[in-house]
């Protein structure tokens, strides 16, 4: 505890504008980061914790945790000699407002924004990102927000329609000659889904694959699922809907009926990725479960067995995914930013500075004016859980 307390201590000081690298015999690449710190709200004027030393806001966590992972990079960078100066903003100020701070960001002349936001403020952000010509790199935000024409404006956690076509394109390269349903609730957010399951499948230039939509009341039981399984040939079952207790208790009831003999494999969403009761809960046993996730990091590489160390010997703590997302962002963005000045625009899908996975940063155009709109990272990975073991599958 009193760890991460020194080290919101440390923010402090960065948000006054100490720059990471004080090397002055280069020009240094300025780089902006904005996280949602609550240091107003954990600290009062004369720095002294709010809160009992034994408490700590879980509200806290997501942006200290992005900013512990940016710091980190930092730290890995000053070492190696990369210039660069940052500038931390807490996004969740008291005492001065976003727009204040994107303003007080471009007169600082910031090369590059690296954030961590809401939905109501992306579009403030890409803004910001147009008026000044500079990237602006969304870390956490799968939502476009209404950004267009913009080709400063960079997602790198993919779209529900990017997530959609994947899930569609890995079960037609795998599944298209196997039964396909589509178990579902109703709701605004399932018809989304269902639109770009169809629209892509009217687009694609091979054979569309044959969906059949049903529609579950929140109470279903294994009769409700029983009569669209088999038990000679294997049907994929796919949970149309983002709603994690509907996704459970489809797989649930599922793998009770691969006791019965059915034969299903289910195939869930993105969300599924935070569901940790496929690990070990016994009520999941015996079912494949197969998902996507843009951040599969199975933490063996040298760069991440460091940072769990660090963490477990000086944190006494499992560094979070949004350690590793802060990290491989500085990382990466940093570097191109460092060797391509300002031409990283142009640059930003080099695979060069790739760190714990691959980003496939591609330019999203306007199917209406056939303009681009933005940048998007549209690298998926597809993992299968099955009794408590998790592994990648494409």
């Amino acid at each position: 505890m009193k760890k991460l307390i020194l080290f919101f201590i440390c923010s402090l000081f960065l948000l006054s504008g100490l720059s990471a690298q004080e090397d002055t015999t280069a020009k240094r690449s300025k780089i902006a980061v904005f996280a949602p710190l609550y240091l107003d709200s954990a600290f009062d004027v004369t720095y002294e914790y709010r809160y009992a030393k034994t408490e700590f806001p879980k509200f806290i966590n997501p942006g200290l945790e992005f900013y512990e992972g940016v710091q980190l990079a930092l730290d890995s960078m000053e070492r190696i000699g990369v210039p660069i100066e940052v500038f931390v903003y807490d996004t969740r100020s008291a005492t001065q407002t976003l727009a204040e701070q994107l303003e007080r960001c471009n007169k600082d002349s910031v090369e590059l924004i690296l954030t961590y936001s809401t939905i109501t403020e992306v579009k403030a952000f890409a803004d910001s990102g147009l008026k000044s010509n500079i990237p602006v790199i969304n870390i956490n935000m799968p939502n476009d927000g209404g950004v267009s024409s913009n080709p400063f404006y960079v997602i790198l956690n993919p779209t529900l329609r990017t997530q959609i076509e994947g899930i569609y394109r890995h079960i037609q390269k795998y599944y298209s000659t196997e039964p396909l349903v589509i178990f579902r609730k109703k709701g605004p957010l399932e018809d989304r889904i269902r639109y770009f399951l169809d629209e892509f499948g009217k687009q694609t230039l091979s054979t569309p694959l044959k969906l059949k939509y049903v529609d579950l009341p929140d109470s279903f039981t294994v009769n409700h699922l029983k009569k669209y399984l088999d038990t000679i040939q294997q049907t994929v079952c796919i949970a149309g809907t983002m709603d994690e207790n509907f996704g459970k208790r489809l797989v649930a009831k599922l793998a009770a009926l691969k006791k019965e003999s059915y034969k299903a494999l289910v195939v869930g969403m993105p969300t599924w990725d935070v569901v940790r009761e496929f690990r070990r809960a016994p009520e999941y046993k015996g079912i494949e479960i197969v998902y996507s996730t843009p951040f599969y990091n199975p933490r063996t590489d040298s760069v991440s067995v460091r940072i769990t160390e660090y963490f477990d010997e000086i944190m006494y703590s499992r560094p979070s995914d949004m350690v590793m997302r802060g990290y491989e962002a500085m990382w990466r963005f940093g570097n191109l930013l460092t060797k391509y000045k300002g031409e990283i625009t142009s640059n930003l899908s080099r695979k060069e500075f790739n760190l714990f996975r691959e980003f496939d940063i591609q330019p999203v155009i306007n199917r209406e004016t056939m303009m681009l709109d933005y940048f998007e990272n549209k690298k998926l990975f597809f993992l299968k859980w099955q009794d408590g073991i998790l592994k990648a599958v494409y």
